[in-house]
C-alpha cells in the first residue's frame, strides 16, 4: 500500500529529509504534465517494511521551479537535472545544474516529454562540450575513451585524468542512446506495454516485464495467483543465472584467462537452450503478462542444479590461479559509505556490504530458499563472489520453486480489468532494484509510465571506484559493475 499526500514547496525539504532519516531511499522522480500544471511526484521507500511514500509537488507551468534536494540526496540531485532537460522544471539552488539527458547540440528550450513538444526540431551544432572537470598538475594528461567502442559494446564516453597509469578521475558521459522509451508507452493499451518493457534493457527482458506488469496490477487492483506469482520468480532467477554466468566468464577473459570464458560461455548457452524450452525465447520474452504468467514447460530442475556445480567449479578453478585472483583483489574499490550514499542496488551494493534485496525487502512473492549474498571488499574480487554465489542462490530457488508448482506452468491469464490509477513495480531484477511507476487514464491506456533501471544508481559508483586504479584495469572494473547504456539512457 503506497501512502500518497499533496505537499508544496516549502514542506518538501523538510517532509524529504524526514524520510530519509527515518531510512527510506529514494526510488524515483517523476514529472507529469496535467491540463493546468506541470507535476512532480517522489516516490520514497522503507527496504525494512515495505513502506512506500509518495509526495506530490504541483508546480505552475508558467514558472516552473521545485526546490533542489540535492544537498539531501545525490541520486535525487540527479533526477532533478533529468526533469530539467525533459520537462523544463528548474531546481532551484541546485549545486550543479549542468544537462543530464541532453547533449550540448540538442535544442535549447525544447522539452520533449511535455505536450507542446511537437517533432523535434533541428538540431545545433555541439554549442557548448559537456562540462569536464580538468584536473591539472604536473604530469597530468587526459586520455578520452568512446563514445564508439568496439564490438558490440554501447556508446559512453569516459574521460580520465592521469598521471601515469593511475586515475586520478574518471567522467563518464552517457545518455548517447536516448530512445524516448518512456514517451514511447504513453497511449498504449496496458497489455501493449509488456512488450515495449520487455526491451528497455534486452539482458533484462524479464525485470523489467515484471516491474511494469507488477505497477499495473498495483493500479487496477488486480490479484495475481500465487501461481503465476512463483512462475515470476522462477524466471527472474533463470534471468539472473545466464547473465551472471556470462560475467564470471567475461570477468576471467579480462586478465587473460580465456579458458574459463570458454567454459561460462558453454554454460550459458546451455541456460539460454532452456530458456528457449522454458518461454520460447533464449532472452525469456513472452512468460509475463497482465495479472499473470506462463510457461510452455517448467524448467529441469536436475539440469539447472548440474550446471550450478558447472559454475562452481569455473570459479574455484578460475580463482585458484594466482594472476586471476592478484588482477581482482584490491582493484576498483567501493567504499560502503560511498555505496551507500550514491545510493548503489543490486550486486554493486551487497559487494560493498550494503544488505538490500528487493526479493526480501519488496516482495512478490515468499522464497524460502532466498539467501541475501554479501561480501564487505567492493572490489572486483568481492563482485564476482556476490554473483557467484547468487548463482548457486539462484539454482536452489529454481528448484525449489519447480517442487512447489508441482508441474503447474502458470495460468497464462490476461486480465480484462479497466479503470483508472497509479501503481508502483518494485523488482530485484539481475543488476538490482527495478521501479516501475504507472498512471493509468479510464479505458486502460497509460497516460505515465516512469522507469528506473538499476543502472541509473549505480552508474555514478564506476568512476569513484576508479580513483587510484590503473588505466589497463579500467575493462576489468567496468565489466565488475556492468551496467546497462540502454537502461539508463531510456
Amino acid at each position: 500500500m503506497t501512502e500518497r499526500s499533496e505537499v508544496s514547496a516549502a514542506q518538501l525539504p523538510d517532509l524529504v529529509a524526514a524520510r530519509l532519516t527515518d531510512g527510506y531511499r529514494m526510488a524515483l522522480v517523476a514529472g507529469h504534465e496535467d491540463d493546468e500544471r506541470l507535476r512532480v511526484v517522489y516516490v520514497l521507500v522503507r527496504p525494512v517494511d515495505d513502506r512506500r511514500v509518495e509526495l506530490v509537488l504541483g508546480v505552475p507551468k508558467g514558472n516552473p521551479v521545485i526546490p533542489s534536494l540535492a544537498a539531501l540526496d545525490y541520486a535525487t540531485g540527479r533526477f532533478e537535472r533529468e526533469l530539467h532537460d525533459l520537462y523544463g522544471i528548474v531546481p532551484e539552488g541546485h549545486p550543479l545544474p549542468a544537462r543530464l539527458v541532453r547533449h550540448a547540440h540538442w535544442p535549447r528550450g525544447w522539452y520533449p516529454m511535455r505536450r507542446d513538444a511537437g517533432a523535434p526540431p533541428p538540431f545545433e551544432p555541439d554549442v557548448g562540450s559537456f562540462p569536464f572537470l580538468q584536473v591539472e598538475g604536473q604530469g597530468v594528461y587526459e586520455i578520452p575513451v568512446g563514445p564508439v567502442h568496439a564490438g558490440l559494446i554501447e556508446p559512453g564516453h569516459f574521460r580520465f585524468s592521469v598521471v601515469g597509469e593511475t586515475i586520478l578521475r574518471m567522467k563518464a558521459r552517457l545518455w548517447f542512446v536516448h530512445r524516448g522509451a518512456e514517451k514511447l508507452f504513453e497511449g498504449r493499451d496496458i497489455h501493449d506495454g509488456i512488450a515495449l518493457a520487455e526491451r528497455i534493457s534486452g539482458d533484462t527482458a524479464v525485470g523489467h516485464a515484471t516491474a511494469y506488469a507488477t505497477a499495473v496490477e498495483a493500479a487496477l487492483g488486480i490479484d495475481v495467483p500465487t501461481t503465476d506469482r512463483l512462475v515470476r520468480a522462477l524466471l527472474l532467477e533463470l534471468e539472473r543465472m545466464h547473465n551472471h554466468v556470462a560475467d564470471l566468464g567475461a570477468l576471467a577473459n579480462d586478465v587473460g584467462y580465456g579458458i574459463a570464458h570458454t567454459h561460462a560461455q558453454r554454460i550459458r548457452e546451455t541456460l539460454l537452450r532452456l530458456n528457449r524450452r522454458t518461454t520460447g525465447h533464449r532472452l525469456i520474452r513472452g512468460g509475463i503478462s497482465i495479472g499473470g504468467a506462463r510457461l510452455i514447460e517448467l524448467p529441469d530442475p536436475d539440469l539447472v542444479t548440474a550446471l550450478a556445480r558447472d559454475v562452481a567449479e569455473l570459479v574455484e578453478i578460475s580463482l585458484s590461479n594466482s594472476t586471476v585472483l592478484d588482477r581482482f583483489t584490491g582493484t576498483a574499490v567501493l567504499p560502503t559509505q560511498a555505496a551507500h550514499e550514491l545510493g548503489t542496488l543490486g550486486y554493486v551494493a551487497r559487494a560493498s556490504g550494503l544488505d538490500q534485496d528487493a526479493r526480501r525487502d519488496h516482495p512478490g512473492v515468499d522464497l524460502d530458499a532466498l539467501d541475501v549474498v554479501l561480501e564487505p571488499g567492493g572490489d572486483v574480487l568481492a563482485r564476482y563472489l556476490v554473483r557467484a554465489r547468487e548463482v548457486q542462490v539462484s539454482a536452489r530457488l529454481v528448484a525449489s520453486i519447480v517442487h512447489t508448482l508441482a508441474g503447474n506452468p502458470g495460468s497464462g491469464s490476461r486480465t480484462t480489468a479497466r479503470g483508472a490509477g497509479t501503481g508502483l513495480g518494485l523488482v530485484e531484477g539481475w543488476r538490482g532494484t527495478i521501479a516501475h511507476r504507472v498512471e493509468i487514464a479510464s479505458g486502460g491506456r497509460l497516460s505515465r509510465v516512469k522507469v528506473v533501471d538499476p543502472s541509473y544508481f549505480n552508474w555514478p559508483a564506476l568512476p569513484v571506484a576508479l580513483a587510484g586504479t590503473i588505466v589497463p584495469d579500467f575493462p576489468l572494473a567496468n565489466k565488475s559493475f556492468n551496467q546497462s547504456y540502454a537502461g539508463n539512457d531510456l
